[in-house]
């Protein structure tokens, strides 16, 4: 058993601050990634959560150049973007899709513009890489308060708008009927996508945070049956691979001396790997016509 072990957990890794740091914070970004993420991919906005998470590196790469914690950064120009999005007020997906594609490109070009100021101004190394792939080893572990506050409000949110969140993806014509705020809760919806994309942002980069943002939920919800499961599934996807990343990554460092490999590169493959393995249950349950079901109303007008 012991030697198993060894073979597993390279020496030092349960007494590693930056693992610690990782694991933590790491975790707490696949967990709120994985709960807003089934929601997101419900409601058809996986390109606007592809679009905040780019988005956030404006705010990234921004906070180098004025010296602030990086997870400001990313969380403010998540709440820009995710904002500026909803407030424009459209339901038609070509519309929307439209708008979205718009402010990535605005949201990118700021970041051209701040990474090259952080280059020429700062005589910052390794920003550009840092913001847009991610380098979690070298997070401080002063940011775990704020990433837990972060992830925290979150959930929170979540939870107190659980049911008309739940009814308004998937029927929004019945929610609005039932007379739900439908621009409200979409707006809030785009908050949390905003808390988790700063979050995913921060861990594996704003360029792969989509795959930790989408990819568990993704894959939740082609093999579970009921909104509940495949949240607890994209979770557990989520922090698997991300602990599992965090584990190959540090173990990289004694393949190949001195040159371990990035995390965000086994998050990533780990979540790609978990689509692939699940899509051909996936789709025997759609052939047998298994799918989510919606929410069911009666003459009560419960959900």
């Amino acid at each position: 058993m012991d030697s198993l072990l060894t073979a597993i957990f390279e020496p030092g890794f349960f007494t590693s601050e930056p693992v610690h740091t990782a694991m933590i914070i790491g975790g707490g970004a696949a967990l709120v990634s994985g709960v807003v993420g089934v929601f997101t991919v419900m409601r058809g906005q996986s390109f606007a959560g592809h679009a905040v998470a780019d988005v956030t590196s404006a705010g990234g790469s921004a906070s180098f150049l004025l010296g602030i914690n990086p997870l400001l950064g990313f969380l403010g120009m998540a709440v820009v973007a995710a904002g500026g999005m909803e407030l424009v007020g459209i339901r038609r997906i070509r519309e929307r899709d439209l708008v979205t594609g718009i402010v990535l490109g605005a949201g990118l070009g700021l970041t051209a513009l701040f990474l090259y100021l952080d280059v020429t101004m700062g005589s910052t190394t390794g920003a550009a890489n840092t913001v847009m792939f991610g380098s979690m080893f070298a997070i401080p572990a002063e940011t775990i308060p704020l990433a837990l506050i972060v992830g925290l409000g979150a959930l929170v949110m979540v939870a107190v708008l659980y049911r008309p969140l739940l009814l308004s993806s998937v029927d929004p014509d019945l929610a609005e009927a039932r007379g739900l705020p439908l621009r409200l809760i979409g707006f809030l919806h785009m908050l949390m996508l905003a808390l988790a994309a700063s979050l995913s942002a921060m861990t594996i980069g704003a360029i792969l945070s989509t795959a930790l943002l989408i990819g568990p939920a993704a894959t939740a919800l082609r093999v579970a049956r009921r909104p509940g499961s495949a949240i607890v599934i994209a979770v557990l996807i989520g922090l698997s691979a991300t602990w599992g990343g965090i584990l190959l990554a540090y173990d990289s460092y004694y393949w190949t001396p001195g040159h371990g490999w990035p995390v965000s590169f086994f998050v990533v493959t780990l979540v790609f790997l978990s689509y692939v393995t699940t899509s051909r249950l996936g789709g025997d349950r759609q052939r047998r016509g298994a799918t989510l079901p919606r929410v069911r109303h009666s003459t009560t007008g419960k959900a």
